[in-house]
């Protein structure tokens, strides 16, 4: 299981467009349709988009565990709400075995291209007639290609707290120097308390300029 987003999502600031209930009813909904696929209660063609769009989500929890939502969340951001749904409809066509050739959506071209090439000819690695497939034998070894993209995803956001974390840090040392009195304003105070005199001040204040 990935490392925990809550860091690097904390110091992005609250940008959470998935609610935790939703998400986990997603999962609740698509791990119910994954049980009758593998009871034969259910058959590919019995499945709308909206289905496996819940078994994307079912086969995401059981990868990303507590930073499913985080992830969501990520996706939308990088490729919209539409884009994060579609691309939870080809996880759960892809993993499930109905259909391991379904296109990426086009949202986020770029980004969606490179994990193209990565994944190259990424199949199921196995079928829905095989009696024993349970989630453990399903064993999520596909992730060679998928685990690349939560694997990238969870850099930006690492890289993207990290930065955060360099700005912050960098403001508040800003602030300090602000706060510290300039030579000249000590010499001034010195000057003011009577520890030099006149000629002395001119002196060196004529040094410091």
């Amino acid at each position: 299981m990935l490392p925990s987003f809550s860091f690097a999502q904390g110091m992005m600031g609250n940008t959470a467009t998935v609610s935790d209930d939703h998400t986990a009813r997603e999962e609740a909904e698509g791990k119910a349709a994954w049980e009758k696929l593998q009871t034969k209660e259910l058959a590919c063609k019995d499945l709308s988009d909206d289905n496996f769009g819940t078994l994307g989500e079912y086969f995401m929890g059981q990868m990303m565990g507590a930073s499913h939502e985080a992830m969501n969340n990520m996706m939308i951001q990088m490729m919209g709400e539409q884009g994060e749904e579609q691309m939870h409809v080809v996880m759960g066509k892809r993993l499930s075995g109905c259909d391991t050739s379904a296109a990426f959506p086009s949202q986020g071209t770029g980004f969606m291209s490179m994990m193209q090439m990565m994944m190259g000819g990424w199949s199921s690695p196995s079928e829905l007639n095989q009696g024993n497939n349970s989630m453990m034998n399903f064993g999520f070894t596909p992730f060679g290609g998928f685990g690349w993209i939560f694997m990238i995803l969870w850099w930006v956001l690492i890289i993207a707290g990290i930065v955060a974390l360099i700005k912050w840090l960098t403001s508040q040392s800003r602030g300090t120097h602000n706060h510290e009195k300039s030579p000249l304003e000590i010499l001034k105070e010195r000057y003011a308390k009577g520890e030099i005199d006149k000629k002395e001040f001119e002196e060196r204040k004529k040094d410091l300029s």
